[in-house]
């Protein structure tokens, strides 16, 4: 934090029961700096998913507007300054959503260094998308979902959608937040670039892909967007539902495709009878 450009900011520091010393470096950052940093824990240094390690940041921000920024993460120092500035500058939207670059290069192989990019949503500068088009665009795979490290939002909105959804402990948990976002204020969307996503084999999506969990993962995404949000704020018609619709039939299919090559494979599988002299 000390890096960035902006210099009036508080960092709240988020134990979700860490086991590997970060405990102790956070509660040391925390009395060296009692003004601006501040470490927080659930009861008994328990464990409760990144939804809930969120929303206890949540519960204890005082500034205007939030950002977040897990280990995966690294802010460009000028991220706070310019979402900042794009908040005054439209004071319409409850959130920023910028680009970030998705980072293989971090591990020094000169091969990782050609996997580096950054997505764009192709949308002039500063474009501001009115609900649910930005969610839209997504759904329709027109641009990528917003990283949770390269937002900005303020915080009578993070708390007004209810913040983060707990039944999502480690994946699409970022997605279902900024859904409700999207569906509820509008939206700055810009290509400049604040933040890099560190890329990795032990990500939460990275293991999830490996153990081949990622689509299930999605479809429980996918269904509680239908029913808990398109529903709830009466969008059960039109081109949003249309695009839930399709990837829910891709899923179908999908699974129909897996199914009926499980059954073909264990038909090859299964001992022939004897025939009988």
């Amino acid at each position: 934090m000390k890096a960035q450009t902006f210099s009036d900011w508080e960092l709240l520091l988020v134990d979700d029961g860490s086991t590997d010393g970060g405990s102790a470096l956070a509660r040391a950052a925390a009395r060296r700096e009692p003004d601006c940093v501040r470490y927080l824990e659930h009861p008994g240094h328990t464990n409760r998913g990144m939804s809930a390690a969120r929303n206890l940041g949540l519960r204890h921000a005082r500034g205007r507007a939030v950002a977040f920024c897990d280990a995966d993460d690294v802010w460009l120092p000028d991220k706070l300054t310019r979402q900042n500035d794009l908040l005054a500058a439209h004071p319409e939207a409850g959130m920023v959503a910028s680009a970030m670059e998705y980072w293989f290069s971090w591990t020094g192989a000169a091969e990782d260094q050609a996997l580096n990019h950054v997505p764009r949503s192709g949308l002039p500068a500063e474009t501001v998308l009115h609900p649910p088009e930005l969610l839209l665009r997504v759904l329709r795979n027109e641009t990528r979902s917003p990283g949770t490290c390269s937002v900005l939002v303020r915080r009578s909105v993070a708390n007004a959608v209810g913040g983060f959804e707990s039944r999502f402990r480690g994946m699409y948990e970022d997605q279902a937040f900024l859904a409700k976002v999207c569906l509820t204020v509008p939206v700055v969307v810009t290509d400049d670039v604040v933040a890099r996503y560190r890329q990795h084999p032990a990500s939460s999506y990275a293991r999830a892909r490996a153990a081949g969990v990622a689509m299930e993962a999605e479809l429980r995404y996918v269904a509680w967007l239908a029913r808990n949000v398109f529903r709830q704020h009466g969008r059960h018609r039109g081109p949003a539902w249309d695009a839930l619709r399709t990837i829910l039939q891709r899923h179908h299919r999908s699974w129909r495709q897996r199914l009926v090559g499980t059954l073909r494979a264990a038909a090859r599988m299964r001992p022939r009878s004897r025939a009988k002299g």
